[in-house]
């Protein structure tokens, strides 16, 4: 009778918060690994400011390519920014508890970011394709209007798909276990302590990534595949490498950012033998490619690192005066 009694009663109690204890098995000194994360955010952070900046500033960066680029940048500190303030929160002031609403708010930003960079990302493909594969039709393909309409299209796409995540994660009952081995929010994470059924969750994120990441990934290759296709038809080698130069930055990021998502798609399936690889991954994810980005950007476009230059030397002699 007691304890029919006692499992009614936990089945209806629902927590309150989360605890986010860190790394799993590092708990001890996991606070040591502050000091490199500051640098990243900080990095990330200052590196995308000065390229909204730069581009705001200079009329001859008012052009499609680095719209986007402005965009992206706008997108990675927000991505950083989800992330990174309470990481160091837990490790600095042991904030390890977040509130319910709180969790669920962070799945949903750390989702709409992620997906707004892929879609981005798509976004500068396609700008690439345009340009070299129909050079004379690009300008009136490829117009403000059309970076306005591609960027609104991923926030609608991003910010409505993503929503039911969420809005699934927070209809689970959480009953009995509120600790979680990680730094952040994560949507299995959190629905793994559920104490209903959750296959609906997992199959909702699978779909969602296949249908946005995966979708993106798949017509970002199938276009600078036609990219390389039509470059190699061109006769002259100047040209060929002019047009090659031109995407070199965007292609490394674009490389490294779904590469990345593979690998930590791929330490998750080895996560119980190896929890802190997979997490240790993940916060890395999120801040590695908004720090990479501009630096990438600014060591392989001459415009761009011109218009660095102009913008901090204009910034020095404000200072001075």
């Amino acid at each position: 009778m007691d304890t029919t009694r006692n499992t009614a009663n936990s089945s209806r109690f629902q927590v309150s918060e989360f605890i986010l204890l860190g790394f799993p098995g590092i708990h001890e000194w996991q606070h040591w690994l502050s000091p490199p994360l500051v640098l990243l955010y900080l990095l990330a952070v200052g590196a995308n400011v000065l390229i909204l900046i730069t581009i705001h500033h200079e009329p001859a960066l008012h052009q499609p390519m680095y719209q986007f680029l402005y965009v992206l940048a706008v997108v990675d500190i927000g991505l950083s920014t989800t992330i990174i303030p309470k990481v160091l929160a837990i490790f600095w002031f042991d904030a390890k508890s977040i509130s319910l609403p709180e969790c669920f708010t962070q799945i949903y930003a750390l989702h709409i970011f992620i997906c707004m960079e892929s879609g981005i990302f798509l976004c500068m493909a396609v700008d690439r394709y345009v340009a070299i594969c129909y050079p004379l039709q690009y300008p009136s393909i490829v117009t403000d209007t059309f970076v306005v309409k591609a960027t609104l299209s991923m926030v609608l796409r991003n910010g409505l798909l993503t929503i039911p995540v969420p809005v699934l994660a927070a209809q689970r009952h959480y009953c009995s276990r509120n600790e979680i081995e990680h730094c952040l929010c994560s949507n299995l994470g959190v629905t793994s302590l559920a104490c209903d059924d959750i296959t609906i969750n997992r199959f909702y994120q699978l779909t969602l990534a296949w249908l946005m990441p995966g979708s993106d990934m798949c017509l970002v290759f199938i276009s600078y595949a036609l990219i390389l296709r039509s470059v190699l038809k061109l006769n002259s080698a100047e040209a060929t490498s002019k047009a090659l130069s031109t995407c070199s930055s965007h292609l490394i990021l674009i490389l490294f950012f779904y590469t990345a998502i593979v690998v930590v798609s791929a330490t998750h399936l080895a996560g119980r033998r190896i929890p802190l690889i997979p997490v240790l991954l993940n916060v890395l994810h999120n801040v590695i490619p908004p720090a990479l980005n501009p630096m990438v950007y600014a060591l392989r476009t001459q415009e761009l690192r011109v218009s660095f230059q102009k913008v901090l030397r204009l910034g020095i002699y404000v200072s001075r005066k």
